[in-house]
């Protein structure tokens, strides 16, 4: 194995360190004791200290152990936008030794059935707006009990704030008439601290979802000690302190978000500034105003941010890294960023299979468009897909990886295990699905997806399952769903039909796209549609994908 890349580790560290086996709840109270008047979130206005955070959770956390017997082990479903009340959900649930079930914002009744018919979750914990899409499976019985917030419960603030909150945060309160919904003011009220259920960080923490070669989403064990260890290797590796402030826009339902923009400036005792949905107007005044240090963003939202003038009008000074992964970065942008802005753009990568961190680039060595090295107790290879055997630098091969924030496995799914961990030499290796090469100083560059992704803004979309929802439409005859590459948002989804006679010339391109975002979650939704007499085949008759996607990949850059 080349172990080169050690020579650029940060000073003083080395590749193996001690991670503190403790739970995140257990880091939250650290914090908590530290720093008890200083601010941990802050919401437009309204501020949150630690102590307050402390109190909330520890309320929470209390009724849902008393009054619904919430139990270590148990599964709960999360599902809101960035906020306060996210944040504290998560504590109180993780606190008593239960799992989150974090869940995209965006998802549809059925995916959401899905989620919970597949984690066994009957209880859920949801944002006032998003309850109509959750209402279908209280109503079968599904969800037993469901504790409903507005977003500003409990925050205290009135009238207008600056910057301002926008409409659809402070709409007027619409509480579901059910006798299975509990509402959050009445919770914290009646909550008091829970009785004490030992368990250590080797508990199951969260169950966050990811698709994989089947096209069903799969949910991936996620211990407390697996997401301590990626947060305590980030620390090292970016010297971050309990002085940050981030800005916490990335969804904290997504794996870049829980990690990144919640638990990790937690677990420092820093403050985590909080804007639900992505507003880079919004964003720049607060980044001036609350004196942001750092920020964890893909490479399409900071692309966008930097480019409008608006924006870089504000003092964005205190920024001092930007960190981030998922699509590479341009040169050009980054160089802009350093030499316009003096800030450093680290570029890294991670899995919700992986806690988020597990590759970085040095801060002091970046290279560019590259995966960077692997961090802290993480050792990676490149092997050959089909043999597994490990493959020489600067040849392509699938990237495997091993290390203390890998995932535990998949959740009830003996067969995914299989397929997704090959051991090498005694050693338990992921297989990652990307296709990468090393080069001769250790660094890691990705090539391509050996599995078949779409990465819509740092999500990850299956075409699979796409192409499967597609069908439902009685049109469509045939579908291929592919990824091409968008200056926004990394690469869009594109969807290649072929109709049926009957709806030839009763169809548009308008049409489907408004059929599929009442079809499913937005971001998955086709943005773009092309409609063709057939599609290439093989000679067994699969469609050739990739022929398809060569062809609209080109077509879109032209």
């Amino acid at each position: 194995m080349n172990n080169n890349h050690l020579q650029f580790y940060p000073r003083g560290l080395r590749q193996d360190i001690r991670v503190p086996s403790i739970t995140l709840p257990e880091a939250l109270s650290q914090s908590a004791r530290r720093f008890p008047d200083k601010p941990a979130l802050v919401f437009y206005e309204t501020e949150v200290s630690y102590a307050q955070l402390q109190e909330q959770v520890e309320r929470l956390a209390g009724y849902l152990r008393q009054h619904w017997g919430v139990v270590r082990g148990e599964r709960v479903l999360l599902l809101a936008q960035n906020c306060p009340q996210f944040v504290i959900a998560f504590y109180a649930v993780t606190s008593i030794g239960a799992a989150v079930v974090p869940v995209n914002a965006m998802s549809t009744a059925d995916e959401l059935q899905y989620y919970l018919d597949d984690s066994g979750a009957h209880l859920a914990i949801c944002a006032e707006e998003l309850y109509p899409s959750l209402r279908p499976c209280v109503d079968n019985g599904t969800v037993t009990r469901t504790l409903v917030f507005h977003y500003t419960d409990g925050l205290g603030t009135q009238g207008e704030t600056d910057p301002p909150m926008p409409a659809w945060l402070t709409a007027e309160r619409r509480p579901p008439r059910d006798p299975a919904v509990v509402f959050w003011d009445q919770a914290l009220q009646e909550g008091g601290r829970p009785a004490a259920q030992p368990f250590d960080s080797d508990q199951l923490c969260v169950l966050p979802y990811t698709s994989g070669t089947t096209g069903k989403p799969k949910g991936c064990r996620h211990s407390h000690r697996t997401l301590i260890t990626a947060l305590h290797a980030s620390t090292l590796w970016r010297a971050f302190n309990s002085e940050a402030v981030f800005l916490s826009v990335a969804p904290m339902f997504h794996m870049l978000g829980l990690q990144n923009s919640m638990n990790l400036p937690l677990f420092l005792g820093g403050t985590l500034v909080i804007l639900p949905r992505w507003d880079r107007h919004t964003a720049a005044r607060l980044i001036e105003a609350r004196g942001v240090t750092i920020w964890g963003a893909p490479p399409s939202m900071v692309m966008g941010f930097f480019s409008d003038p608006e924006v870089t009008g504000h003092d964005l000074s205190s920024l001092s890294l930007i960190f981030g992964g998922g699509a590479a970065m341009p040169e050009a942008v980054s160089r802009k960023l350093n030499d316009d802005h003096g800030i450093v753009f680290n570029e890294s990568y991670g899995l919700t299979e992986t806690a988020a961190f597990l590759h970085a680039n040095p801060v002091h060595r970046n290279k560019r468009q590259c995966l960077g090295v692997p961090t802290f107790g993480v050792h990676s290879l490149i092997i050959h897909p089909d043999t597994g055997v490990p493959l020489p630098d600067n040849e392509q091969g699938e990237l495997v990886t091993s290390g203390g924030q890998v995932m535990l496995g998949y959740w009830n799914n003996d067969q995914a295990n299989r397929d997704a961990f090959i051991e090498i030499e005694g050693r338990r290796y992921f297989r990652t699905g990307d296709l990468a090469y090393r080069d001769e100083d250790g660094y890691f560059f990705l090539t391509d997806r050996l599995k078949r992704m779409i990465t819509v803004s740092g999500y990850k979309v299956w075409p699979a399952e796409i192409e499967n929802l597609m069908y439902r439409h009685p049109g469509v005859r045939e579908a291929c769903v592919v990824g091409v590459p968008d200056k926004e948002k990394g690469e869009r989804v594109q969807a290649v039909l072929v109709l049926d006679d009957d709806y030839r010339d009763r169809l548009g391109e308008n049409d489907i796209i408004e059929w599929a975002r009442s079809e499913m979650a937005v971001y998955k939704a086709p943005r773009s549609v092309s409609f063709v007499d057939e599609l290439p085949k093989s000679a067994a008759g699969k469609i050739l994908w990739r022929h398809v996607q060569e062809e609209y990949a080109a077509r879109a850059v032209q």
